[in-house]
């Protein structure tokens, strides 16, 4: 990893590291976040660890070697190392433990289908990691989880998700305003570690995802988008919509609850995760499978590919020192950007 004083990330926050369902009880699984290679696996009792995923003698990936109960073991000298990064055996002469024989391990939270990685140099905070349980609150059926790996920074994500007064133009009818979101510009509140927007409009018909959920699927209906970012780049997006006029709420529209987080692997590649839950049809399996697959390959296809561009045409990750010309729908990204820098400075100056 870069050096912890120059380091370009804010650490002392918990990642997400891989969907749960990514490990597996036996395989042993590497990913580089925040610069720095990563080996995850699970112990027998199924509990997920992480440690970093290179031996301290040739630095070779432990994820090249193999699992011997709870302990890895290097394949190329055969040192062994249990799941808290500790040597616990040398095959080599006396078998003496060298002192140095230890590889960092890295806290781990599994919870809201996510494994949570703390990646810092302070004690790992569990009370900083933000509540996300309405994902798990649901019909199984109701939930779905993907990963959308990408070649852009990571920040470039969380504008983009920021601003949804994209998706009239660049996504298609599924999931249009029919214009009505563009002019508008959000209802922004600030917290001190968050930051949230909010949209409210009307459209005739309903958005597509919603309409034929509703009693008149051709009439109008009430929507809103509420959004609240949370360090390092959490962003959970609720969306609904409704005909009787009542709260523009989850608990009052047909809607869904939505969980976007990135995870820097480099400056130039991001580990994207998405989940979704939503309040109807919700034992229907098959169309569960149906709708993640439809907003994964959404993201891929649009998102995703103008991202990258951005991303290389930019050729920096500071997107102020460009001189943009900034809308009034980037009022919500353009805030979390700054209060994210702010954050990064002021965790390097507490170092």
């Amino acid at each position: 990893m870069t050096s912890m004083n120059k380091s370009p990330y804010l650490t002392n926050v918990w990642y997400v590291a891989a969907l749960s369902t990514e490990v597996g009880t036996e395989e042993l699984f590497s990913r580089t976040l925040l610069d720095t290679s990563v080996l995850i696996y699970r112990t027998e009792d199924g509990a997920a660890v992480a440690m970093q995923d290179r031996c301290p003698h040739r630095f070779v990936p432990l994820s090249m070697g193999r699992r011997e109960g709870d302990n890895i073991i290097c394949a190329y000298h055969g040192l062994k190392f249990n799941c808290e990064g500790k040597c616990n055996h040398n095959p080599h002469g006396n078998n003496r433990i060298p002192v140095a024989a230890q590889v960092r391990s890295y806290p781990i939270i599994e919870k809201y289908g996510f494994i949570w990685i703390w990646m810092g140099e302070k004690t790992a905070d569990p009370a900083l990691l933000p509540d996300f349980s309405p994902l798990v609150e649901g019909h199984p059926n109701s939930v779905g989880y993907t990963y959308m790996p990408r070649e852009c920074h990571y920040e470039l994500i969380t504008d983009n998700v920021m601003d949804l007064s994209h998706i009239d133009h660049l996504h298609g009818d599924i999931i249009t305003t029919r214009g009505q979101l563009s002019p508008k510009v959000p209802q922004i509140k600030e917290g001190e570690r968050s930051l949230s927007a909010r949209w409210e409009w009307v459209q005739k018909p309903a958005m597509l995802i919603f309409n034929q959920y509703l009693s008149k699927p051709d009439d109008e209906a009430d929507h809103f988008f509420d959004i609240t970012w949370t360090p390092p780049a959490n962003i959970q997006l609720s969306v609904g919509a409704n005909q009787d006029k009542g709260a523009l709420d989850l608990d009052h529209t047909v809607g869904q609850y939505d969980l976007h987080t990135s995870t820097p692997g480099s400056q130039n590649y991001t580990h994207y995760f998405f989940a979704t839950r939503r309040n109807h049809i919700e034992d229907d399996a098959e169309y569960n499978a149906m709708k993640i697959k439809a907003m994964h390959e959404a993201f891929v296809a649009e998102d995703g590919p103008v991202l990258d561009a951005v991303h290389k045409e930019m050729g920096t990750s500071d997107l102020f020192s460009l001189n943009p010309v900034l809308l009034t729908s980037d009022a919500a990204p353009v805030k979390v950007r700054r209060l994210l820098k702010e954050m990064v400075k002021a965790e390097q100056e507490n170092l």
